[in-house]
């Protein structure tokens, strides 16, 4: 089997990752799209099929090399449900389906897409304007990323009120919008922020949210539990969310959700469409799942303990979805069991697996 080379605008993404030259997943999924977009109008291809498996072959390649980000994969599964589907469509016009009933159904199968749909379907055949289709639809995808944040910030006043305590972990672009909004809006808020050691991020937010008409509190994580018996509310942010409805967040999110499971304090995360992955979290996968930052925070390297002790610093956690009580998205607030549902929108099942 012929080996698949990496493109080299593939590669400097990548190696811009790994140095964190391009961070955080907004903009990783910014960048993985263009990129897409500059293969889609030079690559050469001849029809759906060829483009598809240029796609997936990057999309492999993007996986292998950078497994912690979900939101590569998700742009890859995207991209190849889009192609799918300008293709049906752009079929269903070169058949001239005019009559209304023969288009809603062709749209139905769209919709529903099933392998049984599929069956029949040969993307190897040329399809004229499918390049100005794929384009066109990818525009619109760039302009669902640059509002998603305001879009997830708007529905701050349906959740936040006047007077309540709301406790949040570290620090995250949309936790950090989210809020900013809520306190614009409602009056007396308190914000508890755990600072999410050993790299103490809440101290980030907690000076970017401080104003009059707001009360910030900075606590220690071993306080997390001792101050959740006040709180209204928890918010966090997340790193992805996978196809149960669990979450890959910031370590100490799963001390978070437990604590606030013991006193019946509902768990807000926001999540971005882009974060949903259809992946699952098995335990013989935690190498993949996670990875280990410095420990130099925990146990300074010059410290005579520091001799005789082997310190893991993870920097996810995984959180279940019975901890969770609902995601707040760009397309509105959802229940953790209805995660699946939205990934059947958002990808085909046969791209599932890359």
């Amino acid at each position: 089997m012929k080996e698949t080379i990496p493109l080299p605008q593939i590669q400097q993404l990548i190696h811009d990752i790994k140095v964190g030259k391009v961070d955080g997943s907004f903009n990783i999924t910014t960048k993985t799209l263009e990129l897409f977009k500059q293969i889609i109008t030079n690559a050469k291809w001849q029809h759906a099929e060829d483009l598809m498996q240029i796609i997936r072959s990057q999309g492999q390649i993007l996986q292998s090399a950078l497994p912690q980000e979900t939101v590569t994969a998700n742009v890859t599964r995207r991209l190849l449900k889009i192609i799918r589907e300008e293709f049906d469509l752009l079929q269903v016009k070169d058949h001239h389906l005019a009559d209304d009933s023969q288009a809603s159904l062709s749209l139905h199968k769209l919709v529903t897409q099933t392998s049984e749909c599929d069956v029949c379907v040969d993307y190897g055949i040329p399809r004229a304007g499918l390049k100005e289709a794929l384009l066109d639809h990818l525009e619109e995808i760039e302009t669902e990323l640059e509002t998603s944040c305001e879009s997830i910030c708007a529905q701050a006043e349906q959740h936040i009120h006047s007077t309540e305590v709301i406790l949040t972990l570290g620090h995250t672009r949309s936790v950090e919008h989210f809020l900013k909004r809520a306190i614009k809006k409602r009056q007396s808020l308190t914000i508890i922020i755990a600072e999410c050691a050993p790299a103490c991020r809440g101290h980030n937010l907690a000076a970017s949210l401080a104003s009059n008409n707001v009360e910030i509190i900075v606590i220690p994580d071993s306080a997390i539990f001792a101050m959740m018996s006040r709180v209204n509310k928890v918010i966090i942010g997340t790193h992805s969310v996978l196809a149960n409805g669990g979450l890959r967040a910031a370590c100490g999110a799963y001390t978070v959700a437990l604590a606030a499971k013991h006193y019946s304090v509902p768990v807000i995360v926001l999540a971005p469409m882009y974060k949903l992955a259809p992946v699952h979290l098995c335990s013989y996968e935690q190498d993949a799942f996670n990875s280990l930052g410095c420990a130099e925070g925990v146990l300074p390297y010059d410290s005579s303990a520091a001799r005789c002790a082997k310190i893991y610093s993870p920097i996810f956690d995984y959180v279940p979805p019975e901890l969770v009580t609902l995601f707040i998205s760009n397309t509105g607030g959802h229940a953790p069991s209805y995660v699946y549902r939205l990934l059947t929108e958002l990808y085909h099942p046969d791209d599932y697996e890359m």
